[in-house]
């Protein structure tokens, strides 16, 4: 149904820390250009994530991690959003943060076993038969009912269907006919049946019937091609935790106790290890059939200091494992102390794990940069900046940080509409400035009046 005057309807994505990140900007050569896909600077950073990408793409990256390493608000989380975006919506990306491991219903290493399984793909390939094409009739064939009564019931039912190439008459069980009735099939729908199955699918209205009425909620489709007896490659996109989930799931009695049982349990329950075996033998088994191919996707770890020791251990493994997804990891730490043990590490992470991960450097922005990425900002959020404003902004930006400064962009926004200005001025800016204060102003003042705070 299509009314171009309704435009309340209209899908609208809501402007996150991140929006205005559009892919990774590489050119054909694979060099970063200075200013692309919503990226300013990190130049080298973004080439070793194509190449990343790339590696990617042809399946040679599975089992192996990189870390982005570097300052905070250098962009770690912006280059694994723009790999996902290269990527393409094909291939999972499940992004998780390193304290999401910490439940207490769930164990550690389940919830990351999990977030492995979500992020490998299996793109089932099946070649079903059809009967194709739009309903030229629709006959019901009664008989006496066979346990007596005064009713009738459905023997068969006789179904034409036509294509462009002819037509096709079609006699059916009547549990098919049942199907029927439920999809509302009616005289010039386009359907498909499943041969083997016996499924009905309704496609929609055939275009023939287009000019029936002036304004209709319902979808026209031509007339199908080719005969009405057809083979049909069906492909499904799935992950190996929905298979655990779909495997999982205590399959109940129909009775009300059962269906109440089911509802009072909790949502979440721990999925074996032998239950994931006995998939992996049959996901094994289909790859090798050809019905299946698999797809690693990329599991995004932020703040992976916040794991402990046993996580970290159980990475290990799970990298080396044969169904294994790329891992990225992103950290803005130093040299501090491995959680759940005394030992001082580069990154918070131990050195074995450490031994199996490229490492990307992201390198702090300079004052320029700063200025067209709150240009960039501003734009996404909607917002004029005058030439003034971008360098006041710039400059808290060196001076504090440049989270900092983009989240000065909607107070100074309010404070110049509220002065009646559609753009924002440096005095806006400065005025908004002194209304808050950054992490290190607000440091600095506790430092200097120490003796008026609780210890």
């Amino acid at each position: 149904m299509k009314i171009e005057e309704v435009k309340s309807t209209n899908k609208t994505e809501r402007v996150a820390s991140h929006s205005h990140v559009k892919g990774l900007g590489l050119n054909d050569g694979g060099e970063a250009d200075p200013v692309a896909a919503g990226f300013i600077g990190q130049e080298k950073a973004r080439e070793a994530a194509g190449i990343a990408v790339d590696m990617i793409k042809t399946k040679k990256m599975a089992g192996r991690a990189i870390l982005f390493a570097g300052a905070p608000g250098t962009g770690k989380t912006a280059i694994a959003l723009g790999m996902a975006k290269e990527l393409g919506p094909k291939v999972p990306f499940v992004p998780m943060v390193g304290s999401e491991v910490y439940s207490s219903e769930v164990k550690k290493v389940e919830i990351l076993m999990e977030n492995f399984r979500r992020a490998i793909g299996l793109r089932m390939k099946e070649n079903k038969e059809v009967y194709e094409g739009e309903v030229i009739e629709i006959t019901p064939e009664e008989t006496e009912n066979p346990m007596g009564g005064y009713g009738k019931t459905v023997a068969h039912v006789i179904i034409g269907l036509k294509t462009t190439k002819g037509t096709k008459q079609l006699k059916l069980d009547p549990s098919i006919y049942e199907s029927i009735q439920k999809e509302k099939v009616t005289v010039g729908d386009v359907i498909y049946i499943e041969a083997n199955s016996g499924a009905v699918k309704r496609v929609g209205r055939s275009d023939t019937y287009a000019t029936e009425y002036d304004l209709e909620a319902e979808e026209y489709v031509p007339l199908p091609k080719g005969d009405v007896h057809k083979k049909k490659e069906v492909v499904q996109d799935v992950t190996l935790h929905d298979l655990d989930v779909a495997n999982a799931r205590p399959q109940g009695g129909q009775d009300i106790f059962s269906m109440m049982n089911q509802m009072s349990k909790p949502k979440k329950t721990e999925i074996t290890e032998k239950l994931r075996m006995e998939i992996n033998k049959v996901v094994s088994k289909y790859i090798d059939q050809g019905v299946a191919e698999l797809v690693p996707g990329v599991l995004f770890i932020d703040e992976v200091h916040m794991l402990d020791l046993e996580c970290f251990t159980y990475l290990n493994r799970a990298l080396e494992s044969t169904l294994s997804p790329i891992v990225v990891f992103a950290t803005n730490r130093g040299m501090c102390t491995v959680k759940g043990a005394d030992i001082v590490s580069p990154h918070g992470i131990p050195v074995d794990l450490l031994d199996r991960l490229l490492i990307i450097r992201t390198t702090p922005y300079s004052v320029e940069e700063m200025a067209q990425i709150v240009a960039l900002r501003a734009k996404t959020e909607g917002i004029e900046v005058e030439a003034d404003g971008l360098v006041s902004l710039s400059t808290i930006g060196e001076r504090a940080t440049l989270r900092y400064a983009v989240q000065l962009l909607t107070p100074a926004d309010i404070l110049s509409r509220t002065n009646g200005r559609t753009s924002i001025t440096a005095g806006d800016i400065e005025e908004a400035d002194g209304l808050f204060y950054d992490a290190k102003s607000s440091a600095k003042l506790l430092a200097e009046h120490a003796d008026r705070y609780i210890h």
